[in-house]
C-alpha cells in the first residue's frame, strides 16, 4: 500500500541531467620508463587504430560519480590518455534523488549475492529507476550523435541504453561488480536490469566468473581494471611529505601542517592512542564504509586475536561519510563499526583506530592514501564480496604484503608468493591467525612486498587497460 502511495519523479520534468567531469589529457610516453619500448609501442599502434576507426566520433563514458571508488579512479585516468591522444573522449556523471540511489545500491548489493537493505525491487523502483535514468538518457541524447560510442558503467546507468541506442548511439555496458556464486539475490538483480541490457552491443566485465548465464552468446570482454603509477594515490613521496601527512592523520608526532587546500576538513580518527614509534607495526584496510568490505570483521579478528601485542595497531580508513554520493549506506556502516569498537576493551581500543579522510580535494585524499599504504607492515582487504579491489593493487605496487580474501578479482592479483588469500573471509580466527603468523615473518614479509610490486608492474598498469580498451572500442566502432 505504501508503494503505491508514491510517485516516480523526473520522468516528464527534465529534473536530473548528467554532470560533465573536467578530465586534463595526460601522455600515455610518461610510462614508457616503467613499461619499456615493447610494450609502449603496442599501446601506440593500438590507439592509433582506434582513432581511425572511430573517425569524427566521440566517446562517452557515464558513470554514477566523479570521486570514490574504482570506478572514479580509473576513469579519470583512462579518460585522461585517451584525450591525450587526441581520441574525442567525454566523462559524464548521471544525477538521482535518495530514493534512485537506494535503489542502485539494492542492485549493488544483490549483484554481489548479499540483501543489502532487504527492501524490495518491484514495480515502484522499476519506475523510480526508469524515470530517473530516462530524464538522464533525454539530456544526454541532445548533445550525443549518431555513430558515437557510449560506456555505460555500473547498474546506476544501465537504463540509459535504450533512448541512446534508439538514437544510433554505439552503447556499450561494463559492470564493475559481481559475484562467482548464483543466488536469489543474484537472479533478482539481473532480472531488474536485464530489459534495459538488451540494446547494449557489447559487456565487460572484470572477471569471468562475473558474467550472468543470461548474457550467454552476447559480445563480451573481460578487461581487468589497472592503477596508475603517476597518480596522487600511487606515485612515490618523499619523507618529508610523508612525514607531514602522516602527523597529520595522527600517526607520527610532528607538524600537521595543511597543504595549499587550506580549508578541506580534517580527518577524523577514532580510538588510538596517540603517535605510533617508527618501530611500531601497522595493518591497515582501506575501503569505502560498506558492509561488503567488512571494515567490522577486520576488527573484531584483530581485536580477538592481536589487540595488545605490543607496538602493533590497526587503522580502518575510509572516506569521510556523505561526501561519496552513490553510497547511502555509508553512515551506516561506519557507526556500525564505531559501535563495535566502542564494545571493546581499553586495551584493544587503543590499538584500534577508524580514520575518515576528507573528500574536498581529491589530490589530498589520494595523499593520505598513499602515505597510509606506504606506511602499513601489511595491508588487508577481508571483503565479503568484492568486484575487483583496486586497494589490493595499490598495496601491492607499493611493495606491501597483503592479506585479502579469496573472492572476485582479488584472487586474479594476488599471486603465490605475492601475499596471502583467505578462503573463507567470514573465519575471524583463521584471519587472524594468518595475520598474526605473517608479522612473525619479517622476511617473507619483504620477499612478498618486492614480488607483489613486480607482479602489478607487469600486469595491472594502466597500459595494459588502455590497450584493452582501446580494442573494445576499435571493435564496436567498426561493427
Amino acid at each position: 500500500m505504501v508503494n503505491q502511495q508514491r510517485t516516480p519523479i523526473g520522468h516528464n520534468g527534465g529534473m536530473f541531467e548528467p554532470k560533465d567531469v573536467q578530465v586534463p589529457p595526460l601522455d600515455m610516453m610518461r610510462l614508457s620508463p616503467l613499461i619499456g619500448p615493447e610494450r609502449l609501442d603496442h599501446l601506440v599502434r593500438a590507439v592509433a587504430e582506434t582513432r581511425e576507426a572511430l573517425g569524427k566520433a566521440t566517446v562517452w563514458n557515464v558513470s554514477s560519480t566523479e570521486i570514490g571508488g574504482g570506478v572514479a579512479e580509473m576513469l579519470h585516468i583512462l579518460v585522461g590518455y585517451a584525450k591525450g591522444s587526441a581520441i574525442d573522449t567525454r566523462w559524464v556523471v548521471v544525477q538521482g534523488d535518495g530514493e534512485f540511489f537506494q535503489i542502485t545500491k539494492r542492485l549493488h548489493n544483490r549483484l554481489h549475492g548479499a540483501a543489502g537493505d532487504k527492501g524490495e525491487l518491484g514495480r515502484f523502483e522499476g519506475e523510480h529507476y526508469r524515470s530517473v535514468t530516462d530524464a538522464n538518457a533525454l539530456a544526454l541524447v541532445e548533445r550525443v550523435r549518431s555513430g558515437d560510442v557510449v560506456v555505460l558503467h555500473d547498474p546506476q546507468t544501465a537504463g540509459l541504453a535504450g533512448e541512446l541506442a534508439r538514437r544510433g548511439v554505439r552503447v556499450m555496458w561494463r559492470c564493475h561488480i559481481g559475484t562467482e556464486r548464483s543466488n536469489a539475490f543474484t537472479e533478482e538483480a539481473w532480472s531488474f536490469l536485464a530489459p534495459y541490457l538488451q540494446t547494449c552491443r557489447a559487456f565487460v566485465f572484470s572477471h569471468q566468473d562475473f558474467v550472468p548465464l543470461r548474457l550467454a552468446g552476447a559480445d563480451v570482454w573481460i578487461i581487468p581494471p589497472s592503477i596508475d603509477p603517476y597518480t596522487p594515490k600511487n606515485r612515490t613521496l618523499t619523507r618529508a611529505k610523508s612525514t607531514m601527512l602522516l602527523a597529520r592523520i595522527g600517526f607520527v608526532g610532528g607538524s600537521s601542517t595543511k597543504t595549499a587546500s587550506d580549508g578541506a576538513a580534517d580527518p577524523v580518527v577514532i580510538g588510538g592512542s596517540g603517535p605510533m614509534e617508527p618501530v611500531d607495526q601497522l595493518v591497515v584496510q582501506v575501503s569505502r564504509w560498506d558492509r561488503l568490505k567488512d571494515m567490522q570483521g577486520v576488527l573484531e579478528g584483530f581485536a580477538g586475536r592481536l589487540a595488545g601485542r605490543a607496538g602493533l595497531h590497526l587503522a580502518l580508513v575510509g572516506p569521510a561519510v556523505g561526501a561519496v554520493s552513490d553510497d547511502p549506506e555509508g553512515e551506516k556502516v561506519l557507526q556500525e563499526c564505531v559501535s563495535a569498537w566502542e564494545g571493546l576493551s581499553a586495551l584493544q581500543r587503543r590499538a584500534i583506530r577508524l580514520v575518515t579522510l576528507p573528500m574536498a580535494d581529491m589530490e589530498e585524499n589520494a595523499l593520505m592514501v598513499n602515505v597510509v599504504q606506504r606506511h602499513a607492515s601489511v595491508v588487508v582487504q577481508k571483503s565479503i564480496e568484492e568486484g575487483f579491489g583496486l586497494t589490493v593493487a595499490e598495496a601491492m605496487w607499493k611493495s606491501r604484503p597483503v592479506v585479502a580474501s579469496a573472492v572476485g578479482g582479488i584472487v586474479q592479483q594476488v599471486a603465490p608468493g605475492t601475499g596471502l588469500l583467505l578462503e573463507d573471509p567470514k573465519d575471524l580466527g583463521v584471519f587472524g591467525d594468518t595475520l598474526a603468523g605473517l608479522l612473525e615473518r619479517p622476511q617473507d614479509m619483504a620477499r612478498m612486498g618486492r614480488r607483489a610490486r613486480r607482479h602489478i608492474r607487469a600486469n595491472f598498469l594502466s597500459d595494459r587497460h588502455l590497450l584493452a580498451f582501446a580494442h573494445l572500442v576499435d571493435h564496436v566502432a567498426r561493427s
